[in-house]
């Protein structure tokens, strides 16, 4: 199936950088685990659970988390952490709310109740998820670097053990037919095929199974997920170069009439192959019975290559192991959709003048995407295990203690989904800037990502061409930004009744705090404190913002350029003046702009702000240049492009959007959206807002210099209200009502 074999996008995976200084596993495992230095590895993976959850959300989302958290503990490692990317369909239908609450009440049950917190992730809305919402979870576990267990079958003779949960009919033919297949009127008939989770049940494997590790009798492990025994003993022979025979018969069943074919496809959750030294099986089946969980010898390790199944000793199946693995690889053809270019065209210049900045700006906190998600991070135990330092909706990224170190580790998710329909190799390049931007913020370096690849129907053209062009955006920007994709999940077919979600390849980034006490987070601090803008807009648009949906209900136009050159030198500034003590928060400019960038800082902060552009600062980089002289040095480029080292901008396509219908003067009206509308609610990545105590301002702008980031004196915070020139004039008070709209609404 697609879901196991990967068949339409191994061979485009194979683009993505895999290797670096930090890497300890990359792809080909059940997660990938990065040296964070003293011996430590940090071990992560994102997946995802989309058709189980249009069926049943809750116990789709459920299940999502204990199969994560699975791929971290089968690596020997203990997990620390959990995030989640969701994305529904507008609230305002019956149907779309019962899924949204089903997913977060899944996700909250089977986290909380296994004892891992769940520290940040992201969820956004829009029409084209309603029926096929996106629940994406990344999971993340801490070990030592000789603590590694990996999944190969080996040594001839050796027992398979399984473990955990009696196997019952959930989940037959889960990823063969549900996870593979489109979605339709008749989901609800597909209900049997969602598995059923015991998070209870799962906190006693993962202790059980981390003792077991540290007997020395345990050759490998392997997670039964997707395809239950089947892809796990398919899988662990592969990778051992061996074969296996396995008796069904010897399988613990909960039901009764179970054949050999319902017990080898069988999803029953919380279960484990685990390969076992000849000779302490016994040994080893005895930590499992302290923890009162089932354990039984269901075959053993063999030389011959061949996958055996056996039910009462009379052979059922036998197929060599090589054969089932290896699925076929489909090369299929790509057409870019004429309709990009009419989504493109969209002119937003011609739009009618906001009456009033204000009512922009507020009407902007409350739009579902930007509004706050503290009513879904509240139903989360996200300080559980102690190690969380930075907790959801405090930064752009959660970040944790490494407990025995100064150190911390940073995780965040990010992709937008508007932006990757309209242009999904610049979109999904983006994706990698701002999650590692993210991380950034709060002064932590980028190590590895993993990544979750939700798109349509890949049997058709267009729906193929948005895949391999988001993946050739993720490898250019993940090379330019050196950060390896160490693991990660596609899902595909992810349409209802015919209509595909945007291409959406979220994005997971760890990064490593050298000095955890040098953390920042978004709130404004102190009264007096200087705001300084890092980057500048240069290459803006408003095409795809979310201001244009939320004020003007239109998604098209031309996204805002990336640099990646610029975008790494940004991030690797912000670092250095956070590790230096010069930055009191840091906040990037992403959905809607710098206005609600500054909102939130205030929000969070519970002060205001005063800003007082001019014209000087205009001439600086401050205020965005005008049409036509945007994109700059590298600023755009993409497949085949004519941009710059490092860039990314699409397709070949440089400074697409500007300057088509001429370049006003700066200031000048745009046929209807002004200039001030633009330098307020642009989305132009590579900008981070930052503070600092006053005294130590030109210091930072100096060093801003000799990095050759482009840096602007914005203001400073105090307050009641955020002010920006004569244009915005807000109480920070009204500002956070509007915020958490989403909330309040039930």
């Amino acid at each position: 199936s697609e879901h196991c074999g990967y068949n339409n996008s191994r061979a485009l995976l194979r683009l993505l950088p895999t290797q670096g200084p930090h890497v300890l596993q990359g792809p080909g495992e059940n997660a990938g685990a990065v040296d964070v230095g003293d011996g430590l590895a940090i071990v992560f993976k994102m997946e995802s659970h989309n058709h189980p959850s249009a069926v049943e959300p809750y116990q789709g989302a459920a299940t999502g988390v204990g199969g994560i958290i699975r791929d971290i503990f089968t690596m020997g490692a203990r997990p620390i952490a959990l995030l989640d990317s969701l994305r529904f369909g507008p609230l305002d239908r019956p149907r779309n709310r019962y899924l949204f609450g089903g997913v977060v009440a899944g996700i909250a049950g089977y986290g909380n109740s296994i004892g891992v917190p769940t520290v940040g992730g992201e969820v956004l809305f829009a029409p084209r998820y309603s029926g096929n919402p996106l629940v994406n979870v990344m999971a993340v576990g801490l070990m030592r670097h000789e603590e590694l267990i990996r999944s190969a079958a080996t040594g001839v003779g050796n027992p398979l053990l399984l473990v955990g949960a009696d196997t019952g009919r959930d989940g037959i033919h889960g990823c063969s037919g549900l996870a593979s297949r489109e979605l339709s009127e008749s989901t609800e008939e597909q209900r049997p095929t969602v598995q059923v989770g015991n998070p209870f049940l799962e906190k006693l494997l993962i202790e059980a199974c981390l003792e077991a590790r540290l007997s020395g009798h345990v050759v490998s492990m392997q997670d039964l997920g997707a395809a239950g025994i089947t892809s796990a003993v398919v899988e662990a022979a592969s990778k051992g170069n061996s074969g296996v025979d396995v008796d069904v018969a010897r399988v613990p069943r909960r039901e009764s009439g179970m054949d050999a074919y319902d017990v080898m496809l069988s999803e029953s959750q919380e279960r484990m192959l685990v390969v076992v030294c000849r000779g302490y099986e016994d040994e080893v089946r005895a930590i499992f019975d302290r923890w009162g969980l089932h354990s039984s010898v269901i075959g053993q390790v063999t030389d011959d290559g061949l996958v055996r199944v056996r039910d009462h000793g009379r052979i059922v199946a036998e197929v060599p192991a090589e054969t089932l693995a290896q699925a076929p690889v489909y090369r299929r053809p790509g057409i870019r959709p004429a309709w990009l270019d009419e989504l493109r065209r969209l002119d937003w210049r011609c739009l009618p003048a906001s009456p009033s900045h204000n009512a922009d700006l507020l009407a902007l906190l409350a739009f579902p995407d930007i509004a706050s998600k503290e009513y879904v991070f509240r139903q989360y135990d996200w300080s559980v295990q102690t190690n969380t330092v930075v907790g959801p909706g405090a930064a752009d990224a959660a970040v944790l203690r490494l407990k025995g170190t100064s150190r911390g580790i940073a995780v965040a998710t990010d992709c937008n989904g508007r932006y990757c329909n309209l242009d999904p190799y610049l979109g999904a390049a983006l994706a990698v800037a701002e999650a590692t931007r993210n991380v950034s913020c709060v002064g932590a370096r980028p190590l590895a990502l993993t990544d979750c690849l939700n798109f349509g129907n890949p049997e058709k053209p267009e729906i193929f061409y948005q895949l391999e062009a988001a993946i050739t955006g993720l490898r250019d920007a993940c090379l330019a930004l050196d950060t390896p994709v160490v693991s990660g999940n596609v899902s595909l077919y992810n349409e209802t009744n015919g209509e595909a979600i945007y291409p959406t390849p979220i994005v997971g980034v760890v990064g490593l705090l050298d000095d955890l006490a040098r953390r920042t987070t978004l709130a404004f601090q102190g009264d007096g404190d200087a705001i300084i803008l890092l980057g500048d807009d240069r290459g803006a648009s408003l095409g795809g913002s979310a201001w244009l949906e939320a004020r003007h209900g239109l998604i098209g136009g031309a996204l805002p350029a990336l640099d990646l050159d610029r975008e790494a030198r940004v991030q690797a500034l912000c670092r250095e003046a956070i590790a230096a003590g010069l930055v009191q928060s840091a906040h990037d400019c992403g959905d809607g702009g710098l206005a609600v960038c500054l909102a939130e800082c205030c929000i969070a902060g519970e002060i205001g702000a005063a800003l007082t552009p001019t014209l000087s600062q205009e001439e600086r980089g401050l205020l965005p240049l005008p049409l036509g002289e945007g994109g700059g040095e590298g600023s755009a480029g993409g497949e085949g492009s004519a941009g710059g080292e490092g860039s990314a901008g699409g397709e070949g396509r440089p400074g697409e959007g500007q300057g088509e219908r001429g370049s006003p003067a700066r200031g000048e009206a745009l046929e209807g959206v002004t200039e001030v509308t633009r330098w307020l609610f642009n989305e132009a990545p590579s900008r981070i807002v930052v503070t600092t105590p006053p005294t130590q301002a030109d210091r930072l702008l100096a060093l801003a210099e000799v990095q050759r980031v482009p840096a602007t004196r914005l203001g400073t915070v105090g307050g009641e209200a955020l002010r920006i020139g004569e244009w915005v004039d807000v109480p920070v008070e009204k500002l956070d009502r509007a915020w958490r709209a989403l909330g309040s609404s039930g």
